[in-house]
């Protein structure tokens, strides 16, 4: 049984994020992710304009005036939505938690596909396979996936990407767009991405907190890891713990940043104290121009 927060939750989610698709989104997302090819739709006759290439001479001989063939675009695509709903999603500095503003994004991205008559599938993921929804298309699914969100009671603490990245090779036999949503605190998922991103088109959502980027002068604080349950003491006031800290995160966004780039994996930097339609509209418009 739902509880009425949990339905309360899923309206506003869905009024917010349908409003921002139709406003926003939805000329973008058609504009980015083209259809995988041509197909054939019908023959019809020729008219002042058509591209001489196009007549159907069979056709057109049978018939004794020129026809030509009409090709729609192949719209069809399956959008998987890889969400990292590990412990450490459960920090939010500013306005919302990281795994809140994971939600909303999915939701944005799920409604933006479905309104383009997409298909869109969820692997939720921690250090294990939390829970797979297969693709499927419709207003109900979409519902259905930021339910399993919002509800999610994660067997696992910790983040395996690879085990996702692993996971979705074997159930998506064709080629998808798939959004990796996460912090991507963890080690290890190159080798996983390379191949994945052979197979499909892979997209990195790394949702920041600001201070996860940088250290408030605050004196002695504990720092735990959600994950490993390991703390540890700071004295933010010492001026060189927090140069170190700063110089830590900033070397792992660069490492981070150059093996999406060695893949060619774009990837879109979500920060929890900031709008997180901006970045997202403005990697729809870069790709766009790119391709």
């Amino acid at each position: 049984m739902i509880s009425k927060d949990i339905l309360k939750k899923i309206q506003q989610i869905e009024i917010h994020t349908r409003r921002l698709v139709n406003e926003s989104f939805i000329g973008e997302y058609h504009s980015v992710f083209k259809g995988r090819g041509m197909e054939f739709d019908e023959v019809r006759e020729y008219q002042p304009g058509d591209e001489i290439r196009t007549i159907d001479w069979n056709v057109t001989a049978r018939m004794g005036r020129p026809f030509v063939k009409r090709y729609v675009e192949e719209r069809e695509l399956t959008v998987m939505l890889l969400a990292d709903v590990s412990a450490s999603g459960n920090f939010g500095s500013i306005k919302q938690l990281k795994n809140e503003v994971a939600v909303d994004i999915c939701a944005l991205l799920a409604f933006s596909a479905i309104k383009n008559n997409d298909k869109v599938g969820m692997i939720m993921f921690t250090d294990r396979i939390e829970k797979f929804i297969p693709p499927k298309k419709g207003t109900k699914h979409v519902l259905r996936v930021i339910r399993e969100l919002l509800c999610s009671e994660p067997a696992g603490k910790g983040t395996n990407i690879s085990v996702a990245l692993e996971y979705m090779n074997k159930v998506s036999s064709r080629r998808a767009i798939s959004f990796i949503v996460s912090d991507f605190i963890a080690d290890n998922y190159a080798h996983a991405l390379r191949i994945a991103n052979k197979k499909h088109d892979v997209i990195a959502i790394t949702i920041i907190d600001p201070r996860e980027q940088e250290l408030p002068k605050v004196g002695f604080i504990e720092l735990k890891d959600a994950e490993s349950g390991e703390i540890l003491l700071i004295d933010t006031a010492n001026p060189l713990a927090r140069k170190e800290f700063g110089v830590l995160t900033a070397r792992q966004k660069q490492e981070r940043s150059r093996l999406f780039r060695s893949m060619g994996v774009d990837e879109i930097v979500i920060n929890t104290g900031r709008n997180y339609v901006e970045p997202v509209v403005r990697f729809f418009r870069i790709r766009e121009k790119r391709y």
